[in-house]
């Protein structure tokens, strides 16, 4: 494969993807004329569509690009996280999707109200707004600093452009624009990666069989140490992390439950929890192996200025092995992977402060009408919230470090408060505050003691993916014991 820079049309090719995007996203403006339209999209969506969707909101720029990095310098242990979507699944068709689809109208913190009063009810839905928040402001900022690599592009113009088209559509055509543009994404998303692979494999000098015959050798489909050893990265650390993370994706992330409530029935629901979390798990093993390949090809390739980082290892490839025309599709594949993201935590976290605040603190007798022009103008304040504080990324030293802790802080107490109210019908409201308040305040300090005690004597003990399993573990402990003890 000949070395060449990105040529004009593949710039043309991600524009018009992007344009294209922004547009089939507003066509589905007549949808949203009503609450229930922009939120659930009418909950005419079908079950295999809204699979696509999940699938979508798993996959982010940060997998299409990092999961290749990560198997590249290392090996496919994150690949275990994977591998606990089954039982998350599991859990989450007998118990969350049934509870969700006949207690709550529209948000999951509906339901929290119900068991522990109003606090309970602000106290999800203010943590989940932050975290959408910054989850909207990472990604953003990842793929705008990939694709600065990729394009030659300005990375601060790249997040305005990008953060805007994504706005634009979201707020014109709410959720309904949201599923159908992450179909689209998903489908442009694994082309590209696909794509890729084939490229890589059918240029390895010995082809696949050269690809693993490496690989085993070089142990680089290993998933980690088998000890019951949480002070490392093994496999229990990550396959216990995969399985409190899932389950909080599937009861208490808007994300997911919005997706669940506007299907057409509770059988679709389930289903397309199915599809959409039987599907990440090859197409995860397919950026692992993408990874994988990258390593054996640069191995039996010597190329020259071949990145340090191994993160930058995939956009080196792309911008300069792909062939003219392939590079513009694999670019819109990581715009698919980011702007799927950043259109769900949109949608989401605007609903959540319509609904949760403005309908119930703010406004009760609010029309339909006036709740649409509300969550209309809060999509338009949060991205813009979003976007500048993706802007102030630019300069930090590490934006991932940044999410995680915010996501431990304010993502803490969320399952824990989720499991108290599902399995301890004798609780009371104060007891759910005290368990939730000791379960925040330990995953502050674990937070803290990790980031700058790492290694003391009073420090977190344990590998730092362990903090929100803890913190999620000592609420569930808490509430048991207080529940049953210490009347509040």
């Amino acid at each position: 494969m000949e070395t060449h820079t990105v040529a004009t049309v593949d710039y043309v090719i991600a524009v018009i993807y992007v344009l294209a995007t922004a547009g089939f996203g507003v066509w589905f403006v007549r949808r949203s004329s009503t609450m229930e339209g922009f939120t659930l999209a009418g909950k005419l969506i079908p079950g295999w569509a809204i699979g696509l969707s999940l699938l979508a909101t798993y996959l982010s720029s940060i997998s299409f690009l990092a999961n290749p990095g990560k198997s590249y310098a290392s090996d496919w242990r994150p690949f275990v996280f994977s591998l606990t979507l089954p039982v998350a699944i599991i859990i989450a068709t007998r118990w969350f999707i049934p509870l969700y689809r006949n207690t709550v109208k529209t948000t999951a913190y509906e339901y929290l109200e119900q068991r522990f009063g109003v606090w309970a009810r602000v106290y999800m839905g203010a943590a989940y707004i932050l975290l959408q928040i910054g989850r909207f402001a990472v990604v953003l900022y990842l793929t705008a600093l990939a694709l600065a690599s990729l394009l030659a592009t300005d990375t601060a113009t790249l997040i305005l452009v990008l953060g805007g088209l994504t706005v634009v559509y979201t707020l014109a055509g709410g959720f309904a624009a949201v599923i159908w543009t992450d179909v689209v994404q998903s489908v442009v998303l694994l082309l590209g990666g696909l794509l890729c692979l084939f490229l890589l494999i059918t240029h390895m000098p010995g082809g696949w069989g050269q690809l693993s015959a490496t690989a085993v050798r070089e142990h680089k489909f290993a998933l980690g140490s088998m000890d019951a050893d949480f002070l490392v990265q093994g496999f229990w650390v990550i396959f216990i992390f995969g399985i409190v993370e899932n389950l909080k994706n599937f009861s208490v992330d808007q994300n997911y439950i919005q997706r669940f409530l506007s299907a057409p029935s509770e059988a679709q629901a389930k289903k397309s929890l199915w599809l959409g979390g039987l599907l990440y798990i090859p197409v995860s093993a397919l950026f692992f192996m993408i990874g994988t390949a990258l390593f054996v090809y640069y191995l039996n390739v010597p190329t020259a200025g071949l990145p340090e980082q191994a993160d930058k290892i995939f956009p080196f490839f792309i911008v300069n092995e792909l062939p003219t025309g392939l590079v513009g599709l694999v670019i819109a594949g990581v715009l698919a992977a980011g702007m799927s993201t950043l259109d769900s935590s949109l949608n989401s976290s605007a609903t959540v402060w319509t609904v949760d605040f403005y309908k119930r603190l703010i406004q009760p007798n609010a029309d339909d009408a006036r709740q649409v022009t509300v969550i209309r103008s809060t999509t338009a304040i949060i991205g813009a919230i979003a976007t500048v504080a993706s802007l102030l990324m630019i300069d930090a030293r590490s934006a991932l470090d940044i999410w995680w802790k915010i996501s431990a802080v304010f993502g803490g107490g969320m399952l824990g408060l989720f499991l108290c109210a599902l399995f301890y019908k004798s609780m009371q409201p104060r007891q759910a505050m005290f368990a939730t308040a000791v379960g925040v305040l330990f995953v502050a300090w674990a937070t803290i003691t990790s980031t700058w005690f790492t290694g003391t004597d009073w420090g977190f003990p344990l590998h730092v993916m362990m903090i929100g399993v803890c913190g999620t573990l000592v609420i569930v402990v808490t509430g048991f014991i207080v529940s049953r003890k210490m009347p509040l």
